[in-house]
């Protein structure tokens, strides 16, 4: 079985954050780990507060994997300060991991920060030159570049000029975007381009850590950059479709409906 490692902020709700990926890399078929860097009081509607782990607890849960079961791919999710952040890529960098998937978590779903923007910086330069990839939504890439993002083109000059800043590969999620939900992966050579039909609901908390946890397990699992990309995007449009009518707010997406349906496929 392939291993999977979340390090992320955790969330309560159940919908996003940790809880979110360890549901997505199971119904993947793989076997998911989580380093926990926040712990996040929230719920569909707003985040209460975030209590940070520290550094050294966040360097010895990595510490506790890598000495022991290792990974075939890490995906990286909200990490909310400087200290948070070097700690991370302190690991990384130490360990050096196949397939790191970063996902730049700066908002919740409802508009609640999740990263302190005075760290922005220190992800720029830190933590985005570790990433196999970066998936970072279009308010993430405006933020990241300096940007206004309205086009495809813009998203795929926001792609190119997010790979010149380090990392391999940039998946700009047009979940933001008005039409249809149209994402631009570059891969360091090519531009690809994944399209489905934008579906109209409020419910989805958690789809950027549903998104990047399928990806990084779809990479663990054996597929190319580009094909991970487009099984994590029809999986997250699955559970979207098929999303839960929990909570006030944003409700969660139903990370299990085609494994219940159909049960596990293999590559």
């Amino acid at each position: 079985m392939k291993r999977v490692l979340t390090i992320a902020g955790s969330d309560c709700s159940g919908g996003a954050g940790i809880q979110a990926d360890i549901k997505t890399m199971s119904a993947h078929g793989v076997f998911a780990m989580s380093v926990i860097v926040s712990v996040v009081a929230e719920n569909t509607s707003r985040v209460i507060d975030i209590q940070d782990v520290t550094p050294d607890m966040i360097e010895k849960q990595m510490d506790a994997i890598y000495e022991d079961i290792g990974t075939d791919a890490v995906k990286v999710g909200m990490l909310s300060t400087p200290q948070c952040m070097r700690a991370v890529a302190k690991k990384l960098t130490e360990y050096r991991p196949e397939n790191i998937v970063i996902d730049p978590v700066m908002y919740a779903k409802n508009g609640c920060p999740l990263m302190d923007p005075r760290s922005i910086d220190t992800f720029k330069s830190v933590v985005l030159p570790l990433a196999d990839l970066l998936t970072p939504n279009i308010p993430e890439a405006e933020e990241i570049t300096g940007m206004k993002i309205e086009t495809i083109d813009d998203m795929k000059a926001a792609a190119l000029k997010i790979h010149e800043m380090g990392c391999r590969a940039v998946l700009v999620k047009g979940g933001h975007y008005i039409g249809d939900a149209s994402d631009v992966l570059f891969d360091g050579e090519t531009f690809h381009f994944f399209t489905t039909k934008r579906i109209h609901t409020k419910n989805t908390h958690g789809t950027g850590c549903t998104l990047s946890s399928a990806i990084a397990s779809n990479l663990a699992n054996g597929c190319t950059m580009a094909e991970a990309v487009r099984r994590g995007k029809n999986y997250v449009t699955m559970a979207i479709e098929h999303a839960l009518e929990l909570g006030k707010g944003c409700g969660p997406t139903n990370h299990f409906y085609d494994l219940y349906q159909n049960g596990l496929k293999t590559l």
